[in-house]
């Protein structure tokens, strides 16, 4: 599986390129184009509870898994939202993924449904999320730009729970309001994450949660 991300930040596209009857997962509705021979499976990984717990991390029941021809071949993909795009090398370390921004992985990369307790419950959706493992490359996506940053032992970060793609698995996070509850709720700041080093964040620069914030109220009444 080697990826090729084009069109950054905006409008990120990922064209996969396949050895030989090699075969890939993606996400139900990710796949853009393919080359002709390519052959499609759609299951429930992890059988019916795997698929349940993928529901519950705000990913689809059933996943495709595509494979190609004896020539090899290639696939595009693309998520639903306007935003980036990232391959992301797992290598043993686990890594936590979002709601939502899983697109495609390798067969040797496992996806799990991890809820983090009251954590992810207090997080909103943007803290349910995908625990990915194995040895491999899996593709991730975002709403807006993705940018990254390292925090070193014993450094925290804090991040709008909306703005959070992934992070390493062993970092220790806590979901906290801003200020007051008045703050929280008035101030349209939500929640934040408390992340505390070693390893990686991945953040988004826009927000789902805030764009429908301000489109909303925008949308005409259904008149009587």
């Amino acid at each position: 599986m080697d990826v090729t991300i084009q069109h950054q930040p905006a409008f990120s596209l990922a064209t996969i390129r396949l050895a030989p009857n090699e075969e890939i997962k993606v996400e139900p509705g990710a796949m853009v184009s393919h080359t002709a021979g390519l052959s499609t499976e759609t299951k429930a990984e992890g059988g019916f509870f795997g698929g349940l717990k993928r529901m519950v991390a705000g990913e689809s029941f059933f996943q495709n898994t595509w494979k190609a021809p004896a020539q090899g071949g290639e696939i595009t993909c693309a998520p639903s939202l306007p935003g980036d795009m990232i391959t992301l090398e797992i290598k043993g370390r686990e890594f936590l993924l979002a709601s939502g921004a899983y697109v495609a992985s390798e067969m040797s990369v496992q996806t799990d449904a991890s809820w983090g307790g009251s954590k992810g419950f207090f997080g909103g959706g943007g803290l349910i999320l995908l625990r990915i493992s194995g040895n491999g490359k899996i593709v991730a996506s975002s709403y807006g730009a993705i940018f990254e940053r390292q925090l070193g032992a014993g450094e925290t970060y804090v991040v709008d729970t909306g703005h959070i793609v992934g992070f390493d698995a062993d970092m220790q996070f806590e979901v906290h309001k801003v200020g007051s509850w008045k703050s929280t709720i008035l101030g349209g700041e939500g929640l934040v994450c408390h992340l505390t080093g070693p390893g990686r964040v991945l953040m988004q620069s826009r927000s789902e949660e805030a764009f429908l914030g301000w489109l909303l109220p925008k949308l005409p009444k259904a008149s009587n």
